[in-house]
């Protein structure tokens, strides 16, 4: 039956069933969403369990996107297919800010953000898989502080990850716990991968590259969470980070030299094993307390030397050739080779050993140095005996609360 007849039968006049006829074809459709407005509405309105899909192209937006819906799963079709550019970004501090819990992103890019490309803040249970952030115009002083960037988070996997330009650190885990860095790439940041003030960390099958340094872990005064401890570094690639330091003026990466392989910083009870540390100018290892950045602190509650880092069965190759520090410009300077594949600054709290703050096993041709930084760089020592020593294998680290 025809919608006539039936209004008809349903007693309505002729007139009447003309105006309703007349409103209809006046009727307007709403007009489409944009992909900005449509994906910020989706992460509004999204709800536990939820697959977000970013299709492929390129997506510009203007605006921060944020997440506070735990449970929901961000789909893209591939790291170089699915991109949120934020070039022309007007509005917000990040790309993507997610508050919540069991939260999966995966397969997308996040380019040319304001500040931060993701942060995730607070969150349980966090998989960043096959994610790439990048500042697309090169290493710049003007480019976002953080690539990818959990902070008080616990249960953390980055997997695949992809860290272009960031001015601070391309991939950061801070101030958390049980945390996964692995098969993943840092490129032209000036912290490659960092772990910092953070407890219980795995990283390892990363290439860290063409950073100012490549991997971090540092220990820092004046955060809510200290005491960063537990971390263990094996079976990377940390090769030829040499790119000057661009962090903005008062970063603490800022005193980073340009050419470490790897840094450790008032960090405790660290295993670094079977990585491959080729050509990074300033030293392939660096052991420093917090007093080599000679900046003051007043929280009593912070221990600045690092205790307890095992050094054991690495391969280095070149290094050390080109220095970009004061005490190791003096120390290449007064010896005419290249700085030793090991650093350590000598800091050490009153009463303590050396065989308590440093073990070194099996690592094949390495030279090492004691700076003596405690005594203003006065005597330099190149003898590992004190160091000959082994420790305990930390605990490998398993995320049972997400899927590895």
């Amino acid at each position: 039956m025809n919608q006539t007849i039936f209004l008809r039968k349903a007693g309505l006049s002729c007139a009447a069933i003309a105006m309703l006829s007349t409103c209809e074809q006046d009727q307007v459709a709403e007009p489409e969403l944009s992909f900005e407005e449509s994906i910020q509405q989706q992460l509004i309105q999204a709800k536990p369990g939820d697959v977000i899909e970013i299709p492929s192209g390129l997506h510009e937006l203007t605006r921060s996107l944020s997440l506070n819906v735990s449970g929901v799963t961000i789909q893209g079709a591939g790291k170089d297919e699915s991109i949120l550019s934020f070039k022309n970004q007007i509005q917000g501090a990040e790309g993507l800010l997610v508050n919540a819990d069991d939260f999966t992103i995966q397969d997308l890019a996040i380019e040319d953000t304001v500040g931060d490309a993701l942060k995730i803040n607070e969150s349980n249970n966090v998989i960043v898989k096959n994610v790439r952030t990048e500042w697309t115009g090169g290493a710049l002083t003007t480019n976002g502080a953080y690539g990818i960037y959990p902070v008080q988070s616990t249960n953390v996997l980055i997997d695949g990850a992809v860290a272009i330009g960031a001015s601070d650190a391309g991939i950061y885990v801070g101030q958390s716990s049980q945390i996964i860095v692995r098969n993943s790439r840092a490129e032209f940041n000036v912290a490659g991968i960092e772990i910092e003030n953070s407890t219980f960390a795995d990283v390892y099958n990363n290439v860290a590259t063409n950073n100012t340094g490549g991997i971090l872990v540092f220990d820092l005064p004046n955060l809510p969470v200290q005491g960063g401890k537990n971390t263990r570094v094996f079976n990377n690639e940390i090769i030829n980070n040499n790119t000057p330091n661009f962090a903005p003026e008062g970063n603490i990466v800022g005193t980073v030299p340009a050419g470490s392989g790897l840094m450790i910083l008032a960090n405790d009870n660290i295993e670094i094993f079977d990585n491959d540390f080729n050509d990074n100018d300033s030293s392939n290892i660096m052991i420093v307390s917090y007093y080599i950045t000679d900046r003051p602190f007043d929280d009593p509650d912070y221990d600045p030397f690092p205790e307890s880092i095992y050094i054991h069965g690495n391969s280095f190759e070149g290094g050390g050739a080109n220095p970009d520090s004061e005490p190791l410009m003096a120390l290449k300077s007064a010896t005419g080779a290249p700085i030793p594949d090991v650093v350590w600054d000598g800091t050490m709290m009153p009463g303590k050993q050396p065989n308590e703050i440093l073990c070194l096993q099996e690592n094949n041709d390495l030279t090492f140095v004691n700076l003596d930084a405690s005594n203003g760089f006065a005597s330099p020592n190149f003898y590992t005996d004190a160091h000959d020593c082994v420790l305990a294998p930390l605990n490998k680290i398993s995320l049972t609360a997400v899927t590895e």
